[in-house]
């Protein structure tokens, strides 16, 4: 298992409509700035992805996409099923631990599943629902901090 596991929600999206279903949502001028400022501080937090999954939803890749182009990193973001709608967060935990120890994985998706996922990888079921736009560093299996794209300073864990 990874020492190092960002689990990040994604940013503001436009509303689902009857022409633009919930998988093509895309996100707003609003969400794409929180992404950008999300990576900009996620820079000052020793943030060096070596691995970068995300939903393959639109508003998911996006930020993924967003916040590694704020932290300078070449790490390919890579589509993962099991953090969409459909997948479960069991498949990604045991997913993760199939990477090496020093990997430094950032996770975007969707909750509840985020919050779900962080719960079983810290062993706290209660671990809270992450927000938009919202970071939670797991270091060697516990929360680290957690802060969203435009708080004044993280909050341990």
């Amino acid at each position: 298992m990874p020492s190092d596991i960002f689990l990040i929600r994604h940013a503001a999206a436009i509303d689902e409509t009857v022409t633009l279903r919930d998988p093509h949502r895309h996100l707003t001028a609003e969400g794409r700035a929180q992404a950008r400022a999300l990576g900009d501080r996620l820079r000052w937090h020793d943030c060096e992805p070596t691995h970068i999954w995300s939903s393959p939803l639109v508003r998911a890749i996006q930020t993924a996409e967003l916040v590694a182009l704020a932290l300078n990193s070449t790490t390919t973001v890579e589509s993962v099923p099991a953090l969409g709608p459909d997948g479960h967060p069991r498949e990604v935990a045991a997913a993760l631990g199939t990477l090496p120890p020093d990997a430094l994985v950032m996770v975007f998706g969707h909750e509840p599943a985020l919050a779900m996922l962080g719960g079983i990888l810290v062993g706290d079921p209660e671990l809270g629902a992450i927000a938009k736009a919202e970071a939670l560093r797991i270091h060697n299996g516990r929360v680290r901090w957690r802060f969203a794209w435009n708080s004044e300073a993280p909050t341990p864990g």
